[in-house]
């Protein structure tokens, strides 16, 4: 177990890190975003959900966004995939702005949004044949994307007949067949037991590393963040605006064994710094300590 209080600063970068996000920054802005705000009118009054959020994402980034609860994480994804509109502030995808949903941005979303009544294959074929492939093409580009997540095998199989991970890796596919610049992911691994989730993390680098596509990757839990991400974007609350944007000190490729590093435990100790600061005044559930019974035998110890 690492002291604390000997980790190295999370800003430590070896050569070969800070060389890697040397050409990371040289390449291209894929997505800008520039004071974005939204506000929502409640039976209550006006509530700030976004407040001037600012950031960079460059072609091929990974970028895990992070904060608690009401933070605003699934309001923003919302925002840059189309389906909400910001109040303030811009989004910008290759110089050009977001108006609403389009091509060059996919979503996969936390829940199952497969189509039950269409095989995993028609599944995938979908968006293809709205943008007008015959169905011919579209199938063997379906095809292409089924064997990169692996699932070729079941291709004639529905929803119903996959486990959770297979269902996600469907809705992947399905939202890399168009071709997006950006795949946005909503907490897409946060329904799946912590085995099928250490797998499909695996999975999303494995394409990741073979897809032209830059990643945004909602997420609450930390270690997953580091896990993935090259840089995290960590929001706070009330209203949410921008903590730090860290970029992740962990050497590529990642692997399971770098949870313990020096570089993975300071990573997580600032990311849980700003994540859950230190109470200054107890909360309400604080204030009320129960008043335990003893309900078994006072001799009938388990610790």
């Amino acid at each position: 177990m690492l002291n604390p209080q000997t980790l190295p600063s999370y800003l430590i970068q070896s050569d070969a890190v800070r060389e890697r996000f040397a050409r990371l920054k040289a390449r291209e802005p894929i997505l800008e975003v520039r004071g974005l705000g939204k506000r929502f009118v409640t039976p209550q009054g006006e509530h700030t959900a976004l407040h001037d959020v600012s950031f960079t994402t460059h072609r091929r980034e990974f970028v895990c966004v992070i904060g608690p609860s009401g933070c605003g994480k699934s309001t923003l994804i919302r925002i840059l995939a189309g389906l909400e509109t910001q109040t303030e502030g811009d989004v910008l995808v290759n110089g050009n702005a977001v108006r609403g949903p389009g091509a060059d941005r996919g979503m996969v979303f936390q829940g199952y949004t497969l189509f039950p009544w269409l095989t995993v294959k028609k599944n995938v074929m979908f968006g293809l044949r709205m943008n007008g492939q015959g169905a011919g093409e579209a199938e063997r580009e379906a095809m292409q994307w089924l064997d990169l997540v692996g699932l070729e095998a079941f291709a004639n199989a529905y929803p119903h007949q996959l486990s959770g991970g297979m269902k996600q890796r469907v809705a992947i596919a399905r939202a890399l067949a168009n071709r997006p610049k950006i795949l946005l992911m909503d907490e897409p691994f946060g329904a799946l037991d912590a085995q099928t989730r250490a797998k499909m993390q695996t999975h999303l680098l494995d394409i990741w590393r073979n897809v032209d596509v830059t990643v945004l990757f909602i997420t609450h839990d930390l270690d997953e963040a580091i896990f993935l991400a090259d840089r995290i974007l960590v929001l706070k609350a009330n209203p949410g605006e921008v903590q730090e944007l860290i970029e992740v000190p962990v050497p590529r490729p990642r692997g399971y064994e770098q949870f313990t590093s020096p570089e993975f435990v300071a990573t997580r100790a600032r990311l849980d710094a700003l994540i859950h600061p230190p109470v200054v005044e107890p909360d309400d559930d604080a204030r009320v300590r129960p008043h335990m019974i003893r309900l078994t035998d006072v001799n009938d110890v388990v610790e």
